[in-house]
């Protein structure tokens, strides 16, 4: 965190990321409900807000507007305590984010999960290969500094509340002042 912004921010900021199915909003807002932090789901931001350039019929989603989005969560993000939630990551300004979270899930689990989410073809297909080549965890290394990023297992319930119970104590541990760079 540079020294400006954390002259700005009492609180942490959070990226919650990895593959779709990995369980990124389940334990985002189990963690927010832990820590008192603000859960920002950015696919519904995206929807609630118009932050897209329209839909993409064969991934079966909305083309977000990064810029709009970044606009959009520049001044609640400068307050710090925030837990972002989204399966991207390499657009997000570095400063933004103390923690870098990547879930990672087993392959058939993750399979069964997004085929019960209706994932189809080449929705279903690229989810699972970008989980294979460790896709979202290369992109975190390669877009914020590799000691704040971490990767987590994330196959079951008792993975999550693991997981939630390690970031808590983190939070707990990391009350930034204006003298503290080393989240």
């Amino acid at each position: 965190m540079t020294q400006e912004s954390n002259k700005q921010r009492r609180k942490p900021n959070i990226l919650i990321t990895g593959t779709p199915g990995t369980g990124k909003t389940t334990m985002s807002s189990a963690l927010a409900e832990a820590t008192q932090f603000h859960h920002i789901n950015i696919g519904d931001l995206v929807k609630e807000k118009g932050l897209h350039d329209g839909w993409d019929d064969e991934l079966q989603c909305h083309v977000i507007n990064e810029d709009l989005v970044c606009d959009e969560l520049e001044d609640v993000m400068e307050e710090g305590g925030n837990i972002v939630d989204y399966h991207g990551c390499d657009f997000f300004p570095e400063r933004w984010f103390d923690r870098v979270i990547v879930l990672q899930t087993e392959n058939s689990v993750l399979y069964d999960r997004l085929s019960k989410r209706g994932y189809t073809g080449a929705k279903l297909s690229n989810n699972i290969e970008c989980e294979i080549f460790q896709v979202l965890l290369e992109e975190a290394k390669e877009s914020y500094q590799e000691d704040i990023v971490l990767a987590l297992k994330s196959d079951t319930i008792e993975d999550i509340s693991r997981n939630v119970a390690t970031l808590s104590d983190w939070v707990r541990n990391c009350q930034p002042t204006p003298a503290d760079n080393n989240l």
